[in-house]
């Protein structure tokens, strides 16, 4: 047999996951075996590259730069078609069509500038993101452009025959134009654009400044912690807080020096603060925070204030020694796993993998009637050869769309667990074909072992489940405009699915479903369940407490301009709504990155997590593999995307209209203790 004979079979008949570890009592569905195998580099060397996601043009860099340049053109066109239409129910489709033919290039760019493993395709990506970053910013302050859509919403006869989603997503587009003063004069427009154009290059270089080391000389610190961090020479780099380290000094020259500040990104934290509340100004809003609040749920920054109050009572805890800040992350580690027992070794062998994305699969029939499914991809798909690609399929309506998890650690990949909307989904009417949506689930999972596949610690296994939240709602959310698709919805509704998930996550009647032991294939008794649940209540106070405070200062930040320093701010904000100390010569907002993807917005955490608190306990705590409910909250909450009001999506499912009062409830009865959980350790 030839050689290119010999590696045909071996990818026909044996596939490219052929080492999977067997469990003795029952076999893996084929999509945990997918996920429980090692991967092997694929044997594409016969079959010509398919590009990047199936775009045949990113079988190299240069790709980029022909659909770069073919977008442009087809915006163009549509720029041309729409302003010289009638108004009517075209306009919105075609303003649709033209977002979606620079969201697809630009999405799709946003993930591989920052995911993929070769510099050439990172830099190409880059630069494709920063021409149509570019390009729309002009497009909303074309004046031709928004006349076109102003006349529609003018004619009240037509207006009257578009259905309500049409409608949204005509006001959304107008909403765009607005807060990119395309109201304001020729000279004021331009003057809105560069502040845009600028803010782009300010958000950038403070999210990539965010997450760089600080060094110190080797001789600044005691010599006998040098080899908790990395050198460089004479230098020591911190790159991190080190706040799960077990020695005292670690963590606190972790803190000191990670933090201390920086005067270049001070500045241009300083100066991004300010452009954001020049251009709010600018476009008629009374601050930054009320240009980003509009649409959300919370509507207005005055909103947020009963929730933010730092008079929030909560279950009460103990304080049995004098905390620094660089202490609690390590000491309720401590308190959690000494008093429930909660060592992650002990979990993470119930928790391989493959058995956890079947439990996925398993709930997601049960609720939805919706099954995920390996399938191979195709050569030059992927961009490394540890991403698995799964279809999401319907029992009656059939494919849904795509999952590509890019699930396992490697060199230069970013070190947190995302979401990424690739394309999304719309009704086509050039083509009358629905197009399907394409997202990316990103985590750093470490790889298999020749002995185990990939296990999961409990608050890994969380995160799948959350992300997966993410997925699921750009697979279910099939809206007539991608605009609104998915996950592009009210930034404090957006997280609700994934949050809820993570009940889910923790429900022993889910986990029951698929929790075994990879080598015997015993289920985790469901008092080490019960453990793990109220393990996460222990300091729950204090965590709720510490994200108050990031609300709070983000609201301030984004607020009325305090003539003060960034810094001054933190401290003041600091003792108000949390119960440590500032730490003179250091300056955490320096490292809060969320201030770009989140600015004003970070509240969105809490709020997001009072709904799916709120969900949960009054439509799924007593079934969770309710279909009828699954369904209803498929209709009620993820369906409509961002094509709905968030708060009536909410009330909506709920079937009742909540008040602050019960977001506030949701929050602190979550950390009520379940006195059944001591009752079966005591008795176990």
């Amino acid at each position: 047999m030839s050689v290119c004979k010999r590696l045909l079979y071996i990818v026909k008949h044996r596939g490219i996951w052929p080492s999977i570890w067997r469990r003795n009592v029952t076999t893996w569905s084929p999509v945990g075996t997918a996920f429980n195998a090692t991967p092997h580099r694929r044997l594409d060397i016969l079959n010509p590259s398919q590009g990047l996601f199936g775009v045949p043009e990113l079988s190299s860099p240069a790709g980029f730069e022909v659909t770069t340049k073919r977008a442009l053109k087809a915006t163009q066109e549509l720029v041309d078609k729409v302003c010289s239409s009638p108004p009517g129910a075209v306009t919105v489709e075609t303003f649709d069509q033209l977002s979606d033919g620079l969201c697809k290039v630009a999405d799709l760019a946003d993930f591989v500038k920052v995911a993929h493993p070769d510099p050439s395709f990172r830099e190409a990506a880059e630069k494709t993101c920063i021409e149509i970053g570019t390009v729309v910013e002009k497009l909303n302050t074309n004046v031709d452009l928004c006349r076109s859509l102003k006349n529609l919403l003018d004619n009240k006869e037509v207006l009257a025959q578009l259905d309500p989603e049409t409608r949204k997503v005509a006001e959304l587009f107008m909403f765009d134009f607005a807060i990119s003063g395309i109201h304001l004069d020729e000279k004021l427009r331009k003057e809105a654009v560069k502040l845009h154009v600028k803010l782009l290059d300010l958000n950038n270089e403070f999210l990539m400044g965010s997450h760089l080391p600080n060094r110190i000389a080797k001789s600044a610190i005691p010599e006998h912690i040098h080899c908790h961090f990395a050198t460089e020479g004479s230098f020591i780099q911190i790159g991190g807080l080190h706040a799960e380290s077990s020695n005292d000094l670690v963590r606190e020259v972790a803190y000191r020096i990670f933090l201390y500040p920086n005067a270049d990104l001070m500045e241009c934290l300083e100066e991004l603060l300010k452009c954001r509340n020049k251009l709010a100004k600018l476009v008629g809003y009374e601050s930054y925070a009320h240009r980003a609040l509009q649409g959300t749920m919370a509507k207005t920054p005055g909103n947020m204030l009963p929730p933010l109050s730092p008079t929030m009572t909560f279950p009460s805890i103990s304080k049995p020694l004098e905390l620094m800040p660089w202490d609690p992350p390590y000491f309720s580690g401590v308190l959690r796993a000494e008093r429930y027992n909660i060592e992650p070794s002990l979990y993470s062998p119930y928790f391989s993998l493959g058995s956890c994305m079947e439990g996925l699969n398993s709930l997601f029939i049960q609720l939805y009637g919706v099954s995920i499914m390996s399938e191979h991809p195709s050569a030059g798909e992927v961009w490394n050869d540890d991403v698995r690609k799964l279809a999401v399929v319907h029992e009656t309506e059939g494919l849904l769309g795509y999952i590509y998890c890019d699930f396992f650690h490697r060199a230069n990949k970013p070190h947190q667990d995302c979401h990424f909307t690739i394309r999304g989904g719309r009704q086509c009417q050039e083509s009358g074909q629905y197009q399907l949506p394409v997202v990316v689930l990103m985590l750093s999972l470490p790889h298999p072992t020749k002995s185990a596949p990939t296990l999961l610690t409990p608050s890994m296994m969380e995160n799948l489940f959350h992300e997966m939240g993410h997925a699921m709602h750009s697979m279910l959310g099939r809206t007539r405009y991608q605009h609104i698709t998915g996950t592009r919805c009210a930034t404090d509704f957006a997280e609700v699915p994934s949050i809820l998930m993570e009940y889910f996550a923790t429900d022993y009647r889910v986990v029951n479903q698929f929790a075994r032991h990879y080598q015997t294939g015993q289920p985790l008794p469901q008092s080490m369940v019960a453990r793990l649940c109220e393990s996460k209540k222990v300091c729950g106070a204090a965590d709720t407490q510490l994200q108050i405070f990031y609300s709070a200062l983000d609201q301030m930040y984004h607020g009325k301009p305090q003539n003060r320093s960034t810094t001054d701010i933190l401290k003041d904000m600091q003792q108000k709504f949390y119960g440590l100390p500032y730490t003179p010569n250091t300056a955490w907002q320096l490292r809060f990155s969320h201030l770009i993807g989140y600015g004003a917005k970070y509240y969105s955490y809490l709020m997001s997590r009072a709904v799916a608190s709120m969900v949960w306990k009054q439509c799924f705590v007593q079934d969770p593999l309710n279909r009828d409910m699954g369904e209803r909250y498929r209709r009620e909450m993820l369906a409509h995307g961002g094509g709905k009001e968030p708060m009536l999506m909410v009330e909506g499912m709920l079937q009742r209209q909540p008040t602050i009062e019960d977001f506030v409830d949701a929050l602190v009865t979550d950390l009520n203790p379940d006195f059944e959980t001591f009752i079966m350790d005591s008795t176990s």
